[in-house]
């Protein structure tokens, strides 16, 4: 199975293609295709933005074929504003994976956090070692959105034992 994580955001969303094998002896194998950001100018109008995430978008689902797509959930903002926007990049994120043929999945970040580390209210840091022990790592992805999206596939695998 080929799963694409995403944490979205509107000036960094985050994005992972994760694959999992069996092999002979059925234990479970993951390993990270492919991960990177997609990235918005910041005095770029909305508009063009979210065209930008949406377009990438299709060419990461065009290129790595995955199966599904699990996207983090807007759990709680301190800001409205920006709780509104990230939004928007959410929604932009289910409508093209959605137009891709792709079924999505949804988890929170405390959800995520809890089936990586064993404890909903982890920090990054945390998390961040969990992602680099799992994938024997030796060294995160410099984006901190990119490290969240591998999360969000790795919970999805963790926590979805029976699968589609």
């Amino acid at each position: 199975m080929i799963v694409l994580g995403v944490d979205p955001g509107i000036a960094s969303c985050g994005w992972a293609i994760i694959e999992e094998t069996k092999d002979k002896s059925a234990s479970w194998r993951i390993k990270i295709k492919n991960c990177g950001v997609i990235k918005t100018k910041v005095k770029t109008p909305i508009g063009l933005r979210l065209c930008t995430i949406n377009k990438e978008l299709k060419e990461i689902i065009k290129n790595n074929k995955p199966d599904i797509a699990v996207v983090e959930e807007l759990f709680f903002a301190k800001n409205v504003k920006t709780a509104i926007t990230v939004g928007h990049a959410r929604g932009v994120v289910c409508l093209t994976c959605t137009q891709m043929g792709l079924s999505i999945y949804e988890f929170t970040p405390l959800q995520i956090k809890q089936a990586l580390t064993g404890y909903g209210q982890a920090s990054k840091d945390q998390v961040g070692y969990m992602v680099k022990s799992i994938f024997k790592l030796k060294e995160l992805p410099r984006d901190d959105n990119t490290v969240d999206a591998i999360a969000t596939g790795v919970c999805f695998l963790h926590t979805n034992k029976s699968r589609i």
